[in-house]
């Protein structure tokens, strides 16, 4: 007989979760408080009739976990992606690209041909790249990406490792994890052919999986409860009680505040569990769109960015992207700068440097706790709970920060886990 499974939360980790599990012969019952799947990855729409996103999120070719849940879902990952080489390059034409080579031509290429770099800019990223790669990639548990990148230029602190870290970490170069930053590079640079790749998503996120994978799950028998908040769950002699419904297994897939919320009010003595996950950080990504804009130069372009007065690091033109003409998602990681101030500073950044003109605000979007900080020697929680319970998540124990991949091996790993 298939035992009962809950997972409470549809968002890519509760996603690949259901889908996992469904797969290895549980009766799955998803629940979402939303109305919308997707968690922190979701469509969202806007008043004028445009399909907007809560976030502007960008995958890798690294992204096998992710890229595979996808087509395993139905999606046409060619046609719901665009795939270009790495390339961090400003309106001016200047930074680093990489052309299609092996790796890690690409990269030495790449470096060699930076635009507006002087030699002792690209031979002191090298020296410091062949550094990072003897040592395996690997550094003190303490160490910043500061404190690791402390013999670069200024300039290519600025253009490069800056704009990374902040995509990949969406936390400050002085306090990321640069334990964390090797890894993430040693997977995106060094892990074959495309591993660096920008895949860049051509539909609302919606599209992208969370729609496929629910279609997917009902088609294979699961249960989708969307718009159904748990408010409590319980042991009760073996099984477990979700709300007034019992489950052979549970897995918290929701965000991580609700799932301490949730274990601390079911009397379990996880206090050590509660209080390692009550104690991450978080940081806001907001994400601007404005319209009426000229067609940038590519799809995505780096910008030149200052906290205090221009906030944003990428600009993504949605009108090549997702058949949005004239609209912009301008995307400003790791800042508290209020809504108001944050939006007049944007705007001005896209005229200053993207040579724009006749821009009107269209939405902006505020993910206040958008991902964990990824500071040095952070302590994440473990999947195991109690027996019969577990949590999936990008903020779970594992190698990488916040991201849809994290999520997406955090949610497979907790299925499998059911069955041992």
């Amino acid at each position: 007989m298939k035992k009962k499974t809950a997972v409470i939360g549809a968002g890519w980790a509760g996603l690949a979760c259901a889908v996992e599990a469904t797969r290895l012969g549980h009766a799955v019952t998803l629940f979402e408080a939303a109305h919308m799947p997707g968690g922190r990855a979701r469509r969202v729409d806007n008043m004028h009739g445009l399909a907007l996103d809560n976030g502007q999120h960008i995958l890798i070719g690294a992204y096998t976990a992710t890229l595979k849940l996808m087509r395993d879902v139905g999606v046409d990952v060619d046609g719901a992606l665009l795939r270009m080489p790495l390339s961090l390059r400003f309106a001016d034409g200047g930074g680093l690209k990489l052309p299609r080579l092996p790796a890690p031509l690409d990269l030495l290429a790449g470096i060699f041909t930076a635009r507006g770099w002087t030699w002792r800019d690209k031979s002191s990223l090298l020296r410091t790249a062949i550094r990072w790669r003897l040592a395996g990639f690997r550094c003190a548990s303490s160490t910043t990406v500061a404190d690791l990148c402390a013999g670069l230029t200024p300039r290519v602190m600025q253009e490069l490792i800056e704009p990374l870290c902040v995509s990949a970490l969406n936390t400050p170069v002085a306090q990321s994890s640069g334990e964390v930053f090797l890894r993430v590079l040693n997977d995106a640079l060094f892990s074959g052919s495309g591993g660096a790749d920008l895949l860049l998503p051509c539909a609302d996120l919606g599209a992208l999986m969370p729609d496929a994978a629910i279609q997917w799950l009902m088609k294979h028998g699961a249960a989708v409860r969307i718009g159904a908040r748990v408010r409590a769950i319980a042991p009760d002699a073996g099984p477990w009680r979700v709300d007034d419904e019992l489950f052979d297994k549970v897995v918290l897939a929701c965000a991580p505040w609700d799932a301490a919320r949730l274990v601390r009010a079911s009397g379990l003595p996880a206090e050590r569990w509660c209080g390692t996950t009550e104690a991450l950080r978080f940081e806001a990504i907001a994400t601007v769109y404005v319209r009426g804009a000229t067609p940038l130069a590519e799809p995505m372009l780096a910008l030149r960015s200052d906290p205090a007065s221009a906030p944003a690091q990428f600009a993504f033109d949605r009108g090549q992207l997702s058949g949005l003409p004239g609209v912009l998602a301008m995307v400003v990681s790791a800042n508290e700068t209020p809504r108001e101030a944050l939006e007049e500073q944007v705007i001005a950044q896209a005229v200053a440097q993207l040579g724009q003109t006749k821009l009107q605000l269209v939405q902006t979007v505020v993910e206040k706790r958008a991902t964990f900080a990824c500071i040095p020697g952070l302590s994440r929680p473990p999947m195991d709970i109690a027996p019969g319970l577990r949590a999936c998540g990008d903020y779970i124990e594992g190698p990488y920060p916040a991201t849809l991949e994290g999520a997406v091996l955090s949610g497979l790993a907790a299925a499998k886990a059911l069955n041992a």
